[in-house]
């Protein structure tokens, strides 16, 4: 009789398994970290000292610099959880639900930064912090929608409806994505229209227009060393509340073994 070889198990059967992703994101990780950080440090020092004053708006041109890879991220990081929601929803992949969860919050910070940056670039050059903008107004509900993601997720306590529940509404909320994207070119707005990726090429200086890249390159390796991180802390959560659970379990049906049984009462003679 001839043996079966045992199966390979496929790439997807891998990437899905938390414990195989805890080994390569462990090793990973301080890689990530360490690039992120070199890459950090090259933009600020161009940043700072490198690139020269814009001939209009002066040295505030130098918020570019965090306002605009806050943003990229805010807007990337729900790209992310709505690739998760559908991975939840329709594969019930088992990390889609923690990367979505490991997700929100640092999208929510980096939503968060563009928004107090975008109003700090915006007194001087409008003579306001804020204005109900367009671009401006669909910045500020995705940042309500994360808020509200969150607040879903501490709501319901069951984890399997939270995640199905957060997940639709991830999807729902996609929809502002294009908003922000297009907005500028859907509606008069102060807001500036695209000047980096755009038909005909970028309309920034390249002495401003290289250290911007690599402030968003550096961003975008630190919101995924920050995601990475996150989801490995999001998997032993859930691993303690699991360990939580069962011990509990198995202390009550003990607890139920051991205790005796009431003994009868006795009787009073005559009765």
């Amino acid at each position: 009789m001839s043996e079966t070889a045992p199966m390979t198990p496929s790439l997807w059967t891998r990437l899905s398994n938390p414990g195989h992703f805890m080994r390569w994101s462990g090793r990973l990780g301080p890689w990530l970290a360490a690039l992120s950080l070199a890459t950090l440090a090259v933009g600020l020092y161009q940043t700072f000292l490198v690139v020269p004053p814009d001939y209009q708006q002066g040295e505030t041109v130098r918020i570019m610099y965090i306002h605009v890879p806050a943003a990229w991220l805010g807007v990337f990081f729900y790209g992310a959880m709505s690739l998760s929601a559908i991975g939840s929803l329709v594969w019930r992949h088992p990390l889609a639900d923690v990367s979505q969860r490991a997700a929100a919050p640092i999208g929510a910070a980096f939503t968060l930064i563009c928004l107090v940056t975008g109003s700090l670039w915006g007194k001087p050059m409008w003579g306001t912090y804020w204005v109900w903008d367009a671009r401006l107004t669909s910045m500020l509900v995705l940042f309500l929608i994360y808020c509200g993601l969150i607040a879903l997720w501490r709501t319901i306590e069951d984890p399997n409806r939270a995640a199905r529940a957060v997940s639709i509404l991830t999807l729902v909320g996609a929809v502002n994505l294009p908003i922000i994207k297009f907005s500028v070119n859907w509606w008069s707005t102060l807001h500036q229209p695209a000047s980096i990726l755009r038909m005909g090429g970028s309309t920034i200086d390249p002495s401003m227009l290289y250290p911007l890249l690599v402030m968003i390159g550096a961003a975008t390796l630190g919101g995924t060393t920050l995601h990475l991180f996150t989801m490995r802390t999001e998997i032993m959560r859930r691993r303690v509340r699991t360990l939580t659970i069962r011990e509990a379990e198995r202390l009550d049906s003990g607890a139920r073994r051991v205790t005796p049984a009431p003994s009868p009462v006795a009787l009073p003679q005559g009765l």
